[in-house]
């Protein structure tokens, strides 16, 4: 490992605040602690900026915003989406139906399961296939069941390939990056989902847009999360924090690591790198927070 830079050594004043949903601000349970709203409701009360970003529809995220009152634009399908936090759109990026239509049957050769997003609505074709009901339990509503695709595509927002499969999951991730990289942008949200979206909707360009609508310099950003779909809005910010929860390689990518979201990391992120100064390397090992050189 070399030195930190310098950009990572003196990070300027934080605005605003980017952070992941699910492994990240809600436990495993979809639970916010009290000591995670409490750490929003602190943000909010110092004058920085707050908001979350999710492979969720927006839907999935209201009861989120309204809970944390989010007053900050919102990006829903990892970008795909931003809305208000009333959910009224405020601009959207559309998968087109040739992209959408290889995509869909890279995944269905591949033995995943395929879920198809667009503004409002979630369509299946199984209400009981694979993950659905934890989905439903996640989102609280329920999916539309359908006999074919054939109706949706030309408005779908996101598309998702569901196993429990690694080895599957891999390859059809591998195959959609290598015929369709150009024209969508996958990456996983969680091990068992595999989200495919417009290219410009990722969540590097989620950061890029939040710091043009509101006039915040990138480098005054934070994010934090847990997922490789993090990656890229870890690249774009002033502070970048991962998960413990998060894989090794997520780890690396950020400037911190926190602990876990079953043991408070996002609110201790948020005390330590955003509100306070980061703590030297032997408190970090001590509470469980860890820097990350960039080598």
């Amino acid at each position: 490992m070399t030195e930190v830079s310098a950009r990572h050594r003196q990070p300027s004043r934080v605005r605003l605040v980017v952070a992941d949903v699910d492994g990240t601000l809600v436990t495993p349970d979809k639970i916010v602690t009290p000591q995670a709203r409490a750490a929003v409701r602190q943000v909010m009360n110092t004058d920085i900026a707050f908001t979350i970003t999710s492979g969720r529809p927006p839907r999935g995220m209201k009861a989120l915003i309204d809970d944390l009152q989010v007053r900050s634009p919102i990006a829903a399908f990892n970008g795909g989406l931003f809305v208000r936090p009333d959910l009224s759109v405020l601009r959207r990026y559309v998968i087109s139906r040739e992209a959408a239509t290889s995509v869909i049957d890279i995944m269905t050769r591949g033995g995943l399961d395929v879920w198809l997003y667009t503004d409002n609505d979630w369509y299946v074709k199984s209400r009981h296939g694979p993950h659905v009901d934890r989905e439903v339990w996640t989102v609280k509503y329920d999916p539309t069941v359908i006999s074919t695709f054939d109706g949706v595509q030309g408005s779908i927002t996101k598309i998702v390939g569901v196993t429990d499969d690694a080895e599957l999951m891999t390859r059809s991730l591998e195959e959609i990056r290598r015929r369709s990289g150009d024209v969508v942008s996958a990456a996983l949200s969680q091990p068992y989902y595999l989200d495919v979206t417009h290219p410009k909707a990722n969540k590097g360009e989620v950061v890029s847009a939040l710091s043009k609508w509101l006039g915040i310099p990138t480098a005054q950003i934070a994010t934090i999360g847990d997922m490789p779909s993090d990656v890229l809005m870890f690249e774009r910010s002033g502070v970048s924090i991962a998960m413990a929860n998060a894989s090794h390689d997520v780890q690396r990518a950020a400037m911190f690591v926190t602990s876990s979201n079953t043991a408070d990391g996002f609110a201790r992120a948020i005390e330590r790198f955003v509100l306070g100064d980061a703590p030297d390397r032997d408190e970090q090992r001590s509470a469980g927070l860890e820097h990350r050189s960039q080598s």
